[in-house]
């Protein structure tokens, strides 16, 4: 059986008197949306997301990480994968942090490496409609970086559908907005950038009458973190990895 132990990574690690700046410099990555937070005795306090990176645009801030610390999932070595991601799911996060029984950080497990081999080993059942989140909002593509900062740190939403005369043209995400200091740049020169400059263009989707396992295969195949459902040209929903998850027998 597998185990949080075999996909165990080291995960970048802030102290929590560690200035906000420094964690998004580290969340530009693409690999890592949270970064955890411990104490000086090196013991997990919680951890920090993408989102809370965007909250402060400015190149040099005293803010503190302690300001937005969050409950992190705590898995151990010796848990089943099936287990770890059960505790992904339930925080609606990207990873779980792996701790010994004194909560001394260990390392991390992250959803897109457990992912591939859960849904290999494991039965799915049902059809997209089964599983996507039908709450969507779809935003312009004449909207401005402005507008959609302020939605994305609203929401916390990891993404937004882009539509141009009601056609979907593209993904934009807080990927997007932090990659290359864009969202600073654009935020403290010009409040008329569109979008569509920054937006991911290549759109991977899926129709919601289809199984949900041929999601998960698109979403491995294309190392994606979600797909747009379609219907009759319309975008009906979202479906994510933990969407897919939620379809294990």
């Amino acid at each position: 059986m597998r185990v949080a132990q075999d996909f165990m990574v080291e995960i970048p690690v802030l102290r929590f008197s560690d200035q906000i700046t420094k964690a998004r410099q580290i969340l530009r990555d693409d690999r890592f949306r949270e970064v955890f937070i411990v104490d000086d005795a090196k013991k997990l306090l919680g951890y920090i997301d993408i989102t809370d990176g965007l909250r402060v645009i400015a190149t040099k801030s005293n803010v503190t990480v302690e300001s937005f610390i969050k409950d992190a999932p705590e898995v151990h070595a010796t848990d089943l994968i099936e287990q770890v991601a059960q505790q992904i799911r339930k925080f609606n996060v990207d990873s779980a942090a792996v701790v010994n029984g004194q909560r001394h950080l260990k390392g991390g497990v992250l959803i897109s490496d457990l992912f591939p081999v859960i849904i290999s080993r494991n039965e799915l059942s049902g059809t997209v409609a089964d599983y996507m989140s039908k709450k969507v909002v779809v935003v312009n593509a004449d909207a401005t970086v402005q507008h959609i900062y302020n939605m994305i740190v609203e929401s916390g939403f990891l993404a937004f559908p882009v539509e141009n005369k009601k056609k979907l043209v593209g993904i934009i995400s807080r990927r997007d907005l932090l990659r290359g200091g864009r969202v600073r740049a654009a935020l403290s020169h010009s409040t008329h950038t569109k979008i569509s400059e920054l937006m991911t263009k290549k759109v991977i989707i899926i129709t919601p009458n289809e199984a949900i396992s041929t999601a998960a295969n698109l979403l491995v195949q294309y190392d994606i973190s979600l797909l747009p459902v379609i219907e009759e040209q319309k975008i009906v929903g979202i479906v994510d990895r933990h969407d897919v998850l939620a379809g294990l027998r």
